[in-house]
């Protein structure tokens, strides 16, 4: 595949391996180490020990209202680096516009992107209802990029939906560097066809008219038109709009497929659909014919080999 150069992810130092945690630890991701690190470059990020915090260090935690939180210390609320981390996140976002993805330590009052725990000012717990303050800040200012959490990526639909996103964001990107072009924006949009038809057909439908009449104003088009097509793709596919595309594909080659092919294709479709087959299956039978008849239109289709096939996400989909 056409896999974009160089393409960095921002992450939570101690998830690769980095010993910098509170107590001097670190929660290594075996996912980013092992896996992604074969194709993808990382920017690792401590905000705790980047704000001059050691290590170890006291631990800290959210303190007062859910939304507007302080950083303070648990056990001494005189510590408080809350206006130290929001300089440091600013700064740090806004360096980070080359970035293509971020993924970040679950649960981390500076890092967590949700479901982060938050005390009220007494110390008694308002709920697991926080995002980190350094969290917050990255995808306020950088709302286009996908983001994770290390915990999260234990599903195989929220990883296979991660990378799958960095992937086509760094190609937005890349198209970015060349110069968007109202013929680069039509070819974006047409290789990425079936990969929106399979995330988000309403969403899909709104993008074709854009790029039809990006002609007219095309910054704010490639704007409007980069916003829905990350939206698009945030939700990971349902097996019920996998099955429309891979039926969309298969009208592809009804001028090519003998009776017993065609009556196997569907077969093999409705199949998957039931839950007794996995995405592959249709999808390797259509590589298969694709290969051997040829179709121009579905050649370059980032749906067929949206990433990376060592990376394996599209087992147990």
């Amino acid at each position: 595949m056409d896999l974009p150069a160089q393409i960095q992810i921002g992450i939570s130092a101690c998830l690769m391996g980095d010993e910098v945690r509170y107590d001097g630890g670190h929660k290594r991701l075996p996912f980013a180490t092992d896996e992604l690190s074969r194709h993808f470059s990382f920017i690792k990020v401590c905000p705790e020990q980047a704000i001059g915090m050691g290590v170890p260090r006291p631990t800290i935690r959210l303190v007062g209202d859910p939304i507007h939180p302080r950083l303070q210390g648990s056990n001494d609320p005189s510590l408080d680096v809350t206006e130290a981390m929001q300089v440091f996140a600013s700064d740090t976002a806004r360096q980070l516009n080359h970035i293509s993805g971020y993924i970040l330590c679950a649960k981390s009052p500076s890092c967590g992107m949700a479901r982060v725990p938050v005390v009220n000012d007494a110390g008694q717990g308002l709920g697991k209802i926080g995002v980190g303050i350094y969290a917050k800040k990255l995808m306020e200012t950088l709302p286009l990029l996908p983001v994770e959490e290390n915990g999260r990526l234990n599903d195989v639909h929220l990883r296979e939906n991660f990378v799958m996103r960095v992937v086509a964001y760094a190609r937005w990107q890349a198209l970015q560097t060349r110069g968007i072009t109202a013929a680069g924006l039509e070819e974006f949009h047409r290789r990425h066809k079936f990969l929106l038809l399979a995330h988000n057909q309403r969403i899909y439908r709104e993008l074709g008219p854009i790029v039809a009449n990006g002609s007219r104003d095309l910054n704010a088009a490639a704007d409007t038109y980069i916003s829905l097509f990350m939206e698009a793709l945030k939700t990971p596919a349902r097996p019920g709009n996998h099955r429309n595309t891979l039926m969309h594909i298969q009208g592809f080659f009804k001028d090519h497929l003998d009776r017993t092919e065609r009556a196997q294709l569907s077969k093999v479709i409705s199949d998957y659909a039931a839950g007794e087959l996995p995405l592959l299956v249709p999808l390797e039978m259509l590589n298969m014919f694709l290969q051997k008849y040829g179709i121009d239109y579905l050649l370059d289709q980032y749906y067929f080999e949206p990433y990376p096939r060592d990376l394996k996400l599209r087992i147990g989909l």
